[in-house]
């Protein structure tokens, strides 16, 4: 048996959606809000059971293959009756019929519980805009992107991370030299001294977070960071309330590897940003220890924007809580060695003019 959780409105009937700009529950046909804790319990107990119809057989077409029907399962409306079909890791959704938030209770229990959650804080509105002023400014850009582009989804996304607290002792040794010059009537003297240069040191690292799902590009949401931790709240499905959400499919051991190379890159760099009134550094050795490590699951708000253009996707993320926009974007070929151009000029006039002083000289 599959459980669902939708949240009704105890006024109207109506499906619930979480609403960013209030941070609670509000009803888009009577208005009416509610807070989270409130009713929490009251949708809980209105939980409606129904079977995990895994029954692939058709009487016409062809049948899944084995490779789909393990990533794939099927639940039923409790409003509609419609089958909604969806992979393993998907944890709220909504259904394509009638367009109510569901909620799988079962991705979400047990070792699959966030113990977090940084509620949306953007709405889709925002998420547009976003795209907008991603697009001022770029120069390369070809003028008819921003006219002919069409955004051909916006989907708000709950993204399973793991987050990471340890503490790092970092050593590092650096072979470094120090250069003076001077210089007389007749000569120009270099001096040069070398030395040996250790450093040491124990940093703190709270709330490191990795994504913990592989249909997320890494990359991409490091570069949505930072997120700020003290707006999470403990986790409850309501947050989820219209918007989508995966669970992990990552787990925290395949995770630790990550993390602890973002760790000990800080750590090496903040010893090597100590290493200073020198002319040349070269590291010779780096340690980092990790110690009281502990993790935590959550889920951080992302909005995804996919955009058509010239028969290419483009995708575009923004941070759902503080509205930071990436995404790569197409170049204008022409405007590009229009500019490069422009620059390789400039480059030879200015040699040939330093060729002629030196000439005079």
């Amino acid at each position: 048996m599959v459980k669902t959780i939708e949240y009704e409105c105890p006024c109207c009937g109506g499906m619930l959606s979480f609403d960013s700009s209030v941070q609670k529950l509000k009803c888009p046909y009577c208005d009416t809000e509610f807070d989270i804790d409130a009713l929490q319990g009251y949708a809980e107990d209105k939980e409606i059971e129904s079977e995990d119809d895994l029954s692939w057989e058709k009487q016409a077409g062809t049948a899944w293959t084995e490779m789909e029907r393990d990533g794939m399962q099927i639940y039923i409306c409790q409003s509609c009756g419609g089958e909604i079909v969806c992979d393993k890791t998907t944890a709220a959704t909504k259904c394509p019929y009638c367009e109510n938030n569901v909620m799988i209770k079962g991705k979400l229990e047990g070792d699959l519980r966030p113990d977090y959650v940084i509620p949306f804080k953007l709405d889709k509105k925002a998420a547009k805009e976003g795209l907008k002023r991603h697009l001022q400014g770029k120069k390369l850009l070809p003028k008819v992107f921003k006219d002919e582009n069409h955004i051909e989804e916006i989907k708000g996304i709950y993204v399973p991370f793991w987050l990471f607290d340890t503490k790092a002792n970092g050593t590092a040794r650096y072979r470094a030299t120090r250069i003076r010059t001077w210089s007389d009537s007749k000569y120009r003297y270099e001096e040069t001294s070398f030395f040996s240069v250790t450093r040491s040191g124990e940093m703190s690292f709270s709330k490191v977070p990795v994504d913990g799902s592989t249909k997320m590009a890494d990359d991409l949401m490091e570069s949505l960071e930072p997120f700020d931790f003290s707006e999470a709240v403990d986790f409850k499905t309501a947050y989820l309330a219209g918007y989508l959400a995966d669970r992990y499919d990552v787990n925290a051991e395949e995770s630790t590897r990550r993390a602890n190379d973002r760790i000990r890159k800080s750590t090496e760099d903040a010893l090597a940003s100590t290493v200073l009134g020198y002319t040349t550094v070269v590291p010779e050795s780096k340690s980092v220890r990790f110690s009281d490590s502990e993790v935590k699951y959550a889920l951080y708000p992302v909005w995804i924007l996919n955009t058509i253009w010239d028969g290419k996707q483009y995708t575009f993320a923004m941070n759902g809580q503080t509205g930071k926009f990436v995404g790569d974007l197409p170049v204008d070929r022409a405007a590009y060695w229009k500019c490069f151009g422009v620059i390789g000029g400039v480059t030879t006039i200015i040699a040939f003019l330093l060729s002629y002083i030196l000439w005079l000289l």
